[in-house]
């Protein structure tokens, strides 16, 4: 998973517009139903999914936050890893999914997180039960192994808002098989429906769009209230406990240590290694000055080469370099005016990664060794 999907726990909202299309192609009877969404996020898609429908809505999400507004939308919701999570078999009417994109965690471990979740979950939802997927396109095959043998019916979609075709979204219906159904089912009739599978989902734009209005519906069947049993970490109470604990005590004086002032003048002058070690330390990092001069500090060490020529025995030229460090300050300004001061160099010493300072007047004199103006 990219960096931002990872900042995200792999969290990807179905679109409103989209879920508002996809509740036209279920068809709800006016007795009760019970429908599950084991990635519930605030419950927003869900209870779009169900709208106008004698539902009782169950919803599973890790994250806290979430989990709470979910429970103002949602008949039930539990917090907490929905694989701690145990309901009867073949027990919801409906079942939507849209998991997180990416691969599980753990040394060892490399399958897909949209397989895992299919796979785990189907199971609760009743024959003639209807699976509402949503995942990127190109994963859908990943999962043919369960989609092919265990649901009939089955309709791909492309979906088509921004953010939908950003993530290359997809979402598939389809009805689930009985067991006699399955038993039924030939080599030859799978094989042709994973083909099927991979023909439809070779590239994005092949894919239908999800249309406004259903070229089909699907029935949802009738079912009883489902017990679910939550079987992992109370994650609220470990919370709660954890400021109490005192291993967290002692180990917050190491992660989260106060910072120290310092004051006074130093006993004796510092030398250039004292300043230097100061300076490079974020130590005298800071805002300082008033109007127009009024500008952020800070230092950083950089790498440069000092070269020197030196004539050889047979007369020709020796060009011998030194590695060392030096400090560089770099000024912002309160105008947007940016300015990096270094050392003078040594001879023909240059900065290792960044442009050579222009020479100065003087011996260790500070100079401007690049000055810009952001517009």
């Amino acid at each position: 998973m990219r960096l931002e999907g990872r900042m995200r726990l792999g969290y990807y909202p179905l679109d409103q517009t989209e879920a508002e299309r996809m509740r036209r192609f279920l068809a709800f009877t006016s007795d009760p139903t019970s429908a599950v969404d084991p990635c519930a996020g605030t419950g927003a898609a869900l209870l779009s999914l169900t709208a106008n429908s004698c539902s009782r809505r169950y919803g599973l999400e890790l994250d806290a936050h979430r989990a709470c507004e979910a429970r103002r939308v949602l008949d039930e919701v539990i917090q907490g890893s929905a694989f701690d999570v145990k309901a009867p078999v073949e027990s919801c009417s409906l079942l939507y999914l849209n998991p997180p994109y990416d691969f599980e965690i753990g040394e060892g471990k490399n399958q897909r997180m949209e397989k895992l979740f299919l796979d785990e979950f189907f199971r609760w939802l009743k024959p003639g039960g209807v699976l509402v997927l949503v995942i990127p396109f190109d994963r859908i095959y990943e999962c043919r192994n369960i989609l092919s043998p265990h649901f009939k019916d089955k309709a791909v979609y492309r979906l088509t808002e921004p953010d939908s075709v950003r993530y290359k979204q997809a979402v598939v219906f389809g009805v689930r098989r009985s067991a006699a159904e399955r038993n039924r089912l030939g080599d030859h009739a799978v094989n042709q429906a994973n083909w099927k599978l991979q023909e439809l989902t070779r590239r994005y734009d092949s894919i239908p769009a999800l249309p406004d209005e259903p070229d089909r519906t699907y029935a949802v069947p009738p079912s009883d209230p489902v017990r679910m049993d939550y079987r992992g970490l109370p994650l609220d109470l470990v919370e709660d406990l954890l400021a109490k604990s005192p291993a967290w005590v002692q180990a917050q004086r190491v992660t989260h240590a106060q910072r120290k002032q310092f004051f006074g003048r130093p006993l004796t002058p510092l030398h250039a290694g004292h300043v230097g070690l100061c300076a490079v330390s974020g130590l005298l990092n800071g805002v300082f000055g008033t109007g127009a001069d009024r500008h952020v500090a800070h230092w950083e060490a950089i790498k440069v080469v000092d070269k020197t020529e030196e004539e050889g025995d047979g007369g020709e030229t020796v060009i011998r370099e030194k590695e060392r460090f030096s400090q560089r300050l770099t000024l912002l300004f309160a105008d947007g005016r940016i300015e990096l001061l270094s050392e003078k160099p040594r001879g023909n010493a240059k900065e290792a990664e960044h442009a050579e300072c222009p020479p100065a007047d003087g011996e260790t004199e500070v100079c401007a060794a690049d000055a810009r103006h952001d517009h």
